[in-house]
């Protein structure tokens, strides 16, 4: 991880907190897969279009490890929500992570490119991400083949923070989720944890930056909201089983380590992985570090454990 960082920092890369949106997402496309394993063939990948909460469409894309036939069992699917802070990154940035969680869970994956701020601010991305459960539930085994008792939402950094506020939105309205996959999530507004002052500078997520996102999605007076901050939910028992991945070396990871306190708390089956001396974003780091091929598989383990459990159905009638 050391050498990666400093291969980071002979590249002479601008922070983002020193773009403009557009910039940052200009940058970030181009270093995304840089480290990031091969892109792996599938016999499917599928271009989609899902509604958004403001009336118009979202682009998405399905990974599958086996073409669809009329006769084959659905699938079971991750509703997966890449990672940017709410203002970088889509489909390209996260079609490598995506293609594997495809291969190595042998179900399918179904990336959302929500709207990103500023153009589209709080809660743009978040009804876009409840909207797609929706659409995924109700009409994903007749458009796709696939399974709608076996729903797994996930995502990385942002991508998890929207996953986590899809699985409180989907408890209270009695929509059931095989599993919740959170990888280096951010989960609270608050400045002044020890993980945000020790790892603020130097680990490829700078305090600036994060501020910087912040900035551009949410309004100061929004940031209690337990849609942007689960953390500050009022309840948490009875959201679906979770697996959190952790980076030790992350300015976030101590919001993971509290809200896996207060599912475990709460009586929610919850798994937690800390990889151990990585950084924030290690998952799109396969080429570099084994830490990343490590939590693909953990993950994959999760997903089919969940999936293959026996007791989904009736909660769905």
């Amino acid at each position: 991880m050391a050498g990666v960082l400093d291969r980071i920092r002979r590249a002479n890369r601008p922070p983002f907190h020193a773009l403009t949106p557009v910039e940052a997402r200009r940058l970030y496309l181009s270093g995304a897969e840089v480290l990031d394993l091969p892109r792996q063939p599938l016999p499917r990948v599928e271009d989609l279009r899902l509604p958004a909460g403001d009336g118009s469409t979202c682009a998405a894309r399905l990974y599958a490890p086996r073409a669809r036939a009329p006769d084959d069992a659905p699938l079971p699917v991750l509703l997966y929500f890449h990672g940017g802070g709410f203002v970088v990154g889509g489909l390209e940035t996260h079609d490598s992570l995506c293609r594997q969680l495809a291969w190595r869970s042998g179900g399918a994956v179904v990336s959302l490119d929500y709207r990103l701020a500023p153009e589209h601010r709080f809660p743009a991305a978040w009804d876009d991400a409840w909207l797609a459960v929706q659409t995924l539930h109700a009409q994903g085994l007749q458009r796709w083949g696939l399974d709608a008792a076996r729903i797994a939402i996930g995502g990385d950094s942002a991508g998890g923070t929207l996953a986590a506020a899809t699985a409180l939105r989907a408890r209270d309205q009695g929509l059931r989720l095989a599993l919740q996959v959170l990888i280096t999530p951010g989960m609270g507004n608050r400045r002044e944890t020890g993980s945000r002052r020790l790892f603020a500078h130097g680990f490829l997520i700078e305090s600036a930056t994060i501020e910087w996102f912040f900035d551009h999605a949410i309004d100061p007076e929004q940031r209690g909201d337990w849609r942007f901050a689960p953390l500050e939910a009022e309840e948490v028992a009875g959201l679906a089983p979770t697996l959190l991945v952790l980076a030790e070396c992350d300015p976030v990871v101590d919001d993971g380590l509290a809200w896996g306190d207060r599912l475990r708390m709460a009586g929610v089956p919850t798994d937690l992985e800390v990889a151990r001396g990585v950084t924030h974003d290690f998952i799109k780091m396969g080429r570099a570090l084994p830490e990343a091929i490590h939590a693909l598989d953990r993950i994959a383990v999760g997903l089919r454990e969940a999936w293959s459990s026996t007791d989904l159905g009736p909660a769905w009638r």
